[in-house]
């Protein structure tokens, strides 16, 4: 159950719509799963807004199947990241209505999904190597109920690219920006907006990259204002951290009479 669930039951038990004993039924869930192997938190989505989030890389895929189908006894949207074709594979099987994404190793379940919030979230990639790190924060961002713009191929070795779409980033809440090589596109953005600027170093590049530490330490080093950094290829972790500040974004704006 994710706050807004609550909120609707809560509504519907002050209309006379939902019983005692179904609140209660709801509320009294317990917080923890133990599968053996692992322990479920099914009181994630209570706490943070959205449920745990599944990092297939390193379990077996009969594992994420199990975590999947215990999530979605309580839960009605899930988000699978770091998936590998061993995992799509069963997981399509076991959960027909999942949707797998290649290119960013995700996959999304949402058989009921979450009331998108005003306001944008804008992603943009520096390169199409970059994509991959890209989809993950747009995905993530989107199932955790945004709306995403996504800007891609404006890197800095054609600035007159993004020059093009800096009326989109503007009206952004929060803007996550992917890049490898030397992670200079960060910068550039951030000089040119008032809003929040999200980092996402990717391990693309040539031998001095070392595997993204060099647009890593390039994006700390930013002197655009505003910038934080998440780690490399960490397009969950940004798409996370925007989410949440959309949230915050929209939680100021005043109900329309």
């Amino acid at each position: 159950m994710i706050t807004e669930d609550l909120v609707r039951l809560l509504h519907q038990y002050r209309n006379g719509e939902a019983s005692e004993r179904e609140v209660l039924d709801k509320i009294s869930l317990p917080t923890e799963i133990s599968l053996g192997f692992a322990n479920v938190d099914t009181n994630r989505g209570l706490r943070k807004g959205f449920p745990e989030v599944i990092f297939a890389a390193g379990k077996t895929p009969d594992q994420v199947v199990k975590i999947a189908a215990t999530i979605l006894e309580t839960d009605h949207v899930l988000l699978i990241t770091r998936v590998g074709d061993d995992h799509a594979g069963l997981l399509q099987t076991s959960f027909p209505d999942c949707r797998y994404h290649p290119q960013s190793r995700t996959v999304v379940v949402e058989r009921k999904a979450l009331k998108k919030k005003p306001g944008n979230i804008a992603v943009v990639s520096a390169g199409t190597s970059d994509a991959g790190v890209a989809d993950e924060a747009a995905i993530t961002a989107e199932v955790m109920g945004n709306h995403v713009v996504r800007i891609s191929d404006v890197g800095v070795a054609g600035i007159h690219r993004l020059l093009k779409r800096v009326s989109q980033l503007q009206e952004a809440n929060v803007i996550i920006v992917v890049a490898g090589m030397e992670g200079a596109l960060p910068s550039v953005v951030a000089g040119l907006v008032s809003r929040p600027v999200i980092a996402v170093p990717t391990s693309v590049g040539y031998g001095a990259n070392f595997g993204g530490l060099a647009a890593l330490l390039g994006m700390l080093n930013s002197c655009g204002s505003g910038v934080t950094v998440v780690n490399i290829d960490n397009g969950f972790g940004a798409g996370y951290a925007a989410a949440q500040i959309n949230a915050m974004a929209a939680s100021q704006v005043s109900p329309t009479t």
